[in-house]
């Protein structure tokens, strides 16, 4: 109830300085505008065909990422001669932000999709293939001593100690990395794309359009909000019993 009226009173205020200050619209419109161009941008089909491209590009980006970075970070944790060659190449790309990749990107893929697929496989692979790796390298020794007491087989080892273990640090590192995915081909399309949110809100500023800028940002945070409590949902599918 604190959080709604919390909410209520910010757009109570949003809204008078709409009021009170005349050339406010062409620096922030009014939530009534917003809400006006908001279903304007829908009814003519714009911000759904670019959000669904947004979301297309990020869900085939996080796939090959999702695919690549946990095989590649297990291995790296318990093949100790292909972490020793890979983890120093991982250190040193992992800092670049994924912006950073945007002019390569379009110079080798061009303008469109594949250079924003791209962008997002850089921004979620990093996140994912971290924390699975730290995962696995922190099993605890007490459960190493418990699978030599009980004679488990590699197997059984893996299937019933180190999956489970570390399962948990492979959603957070999904988390992490669909949020970081979603950032990545917004700004992907800003730069080098003609349609997704990013060119959506792109277009609306250099006509001026604030209010259609704004529903742009809106639809960026519940879509980034509504990707991560998709995930969330699957975590508590498949590790109920990590609940705290």
């Amino acid at each position: 109830m604190r959080r709604l009226l919390f909410f209520i009173v910010i757009l109570i205020a949003w809204q008078s300085l709409g009021w009170f200050v005349p050339d406010n619209r062409l620096i922030l419109s009014t939530p009534v505008e917003v809400v006006q161009a908001f279903f304007t941008s829908l009814i003519d089909g714009n911000l759904f065909a670019d959000a669904m491209a947004s979301i297309i590009r990020v869900v085939v980006g996080f796939f090959f990422a999702v695919i690549l970075a946990i095989p590649l970070a297990l291995l790296a944790a318990y093949k100790s001669s292909f972490g020793y060659y890979i983890m120093p190449i991982v250190n040193i790309l992992r800092p670049i932000p994924p912006i950073a990749w945007i002019p390569i990107a379009i110079l080798i893929f061009g303008l469109g999709d594949n250079s924003a697929f791209f962008i997002v496989f850089l921004g979620s692979f990093f996140p994912i293939f971290t924390n699975t790796y730290f995962g696995a390298i922190s099993l605890p020794t007490t459960l190493k001593n418990v699978a030599l007491s009980y004679e488990l087989s590699k197997y059984q080892f893996v299937n019933k100690i180190l999956f489970y273990y570390y399962l948990p640090y492979i959603f957070t590192g999904l988390k992490i990395g669909i949020g970081m995915a979603w950032m990545s081909v917004i700004a992907a399309e800003l730069i080098g794309s003609q349609s997704g949110l990013g060119y959506f809100i792109q277009m609306n500023r250099l006509m001026l359009r604030t209010d259609n800028i704004l529903v742009g940002m809106i639809s960026i945070g519940l879509i980034g909000y509504l990707l991560h409590f998709l995930i969330t949902i699957l975590e508590n599918k498949i590790i109920s019993w990590n609940k705290n």
